[in-house]
């Protein structure tokens, strides 16, 4: 898998906690399914990614690229490349950012 920066890796932490806690492994096969697929994206096809999600445009001004997968926005950095950020589709992403 592909590097985790420390914010990435406690939203994935949080995401799992709430999978676990809620038994919703279904969901936790959904999300370990969607990094495994980016990563591979990210690594193999860096220039695939968006300059920002679809509805939050302004996100583009932090320079990352974004990737959906499943439901979730996927953000990285192509150089030294690593995963920045996970986040679920209707949650408030320039907020959690």
């Amino acid at each position: 898998m592909i590097a985790l920066t420390p914010e990435a890796a406690a939203q994935l932490e949080a995401f799992e906690q709430f999978y676990i806690k809620n038994q919703r492994p279904q969901a936790l096969r959904n999300l370990a399914y969607a990094v495994a697929e980016a990563s591979l994206i990210i690594l193999n096809a860096p220039e695939r990614g968006a300059a920002a999600p679809r509805p939050y445009p302004h996100l583009a001004d932090l320079g990352f690229k974004w990737l959906k997968r499943g439901r979730y926005w996927i953000a990285y950095r192509s150089e030294g490349p690593a995963i920045v950020g996970v986040f679920f589709e209707t949650h408030d992403i320039p907020g959690r950012i």
